[in-house]
């Protein structure tokens, strides 16, 4: 018998694909990687790398909270940008979401994400 429960919420962007919001085993939530997509509409956040990263930031909190806890109990966040050259905006972003002690993070750059996305994050959760 699994022991996983799938997590959704309405106040996140809906899959786009077959996959789930996040995935909780345990204490542990894997959220699933989110694009700057407005729930409500499914459209992609007007603006640069900062607008799209407060939205994808926002959606993951948004799954978080489904999942019964906070960007505050993340412990590894992965980041895919298409420009490394945005780094140092999204590290800014990023230092308004998390306080110490921050989680553990991995940032690569990227060909191309989904509808023309600039970044997309994914968080695991220890609750």
């Amino acid at each position: 018998m699994s022991n996983k429960e799938i997590i959704s919420t309405d106040k996140a962007p809906a899959a786009i694909g077959p996959y789930s919001q996040a995935v909780k085993v345990g204490n542990t939530v894997y959220l699933s990687g989110q694009i700057p997509l407005i729930p409500e509409t499914m459209e992609m956040i007007e603006g640069g790398v900062v607008e799209q990263a407060k939205q994808v930031f926002a959606n993951l909190s948004a799954v978080a909270a489904a999942a019964g806890g906070s960007l505050d109990d993340a412990v590894k966040v992965n980041i895919s940008l298409t420009d490394l050259g945005d780094f140092a905006q999204v590290n800014e972003v990023m230092a308004g979401v998390f306080k110490q002690p921050f989680p553990a993070r991995a940032c690569v750059q990227v060909a191309a994400l989904p509808r023309g996305a600039m970044i997309e994050v994914e968080v695991i959760l220890s609750l």
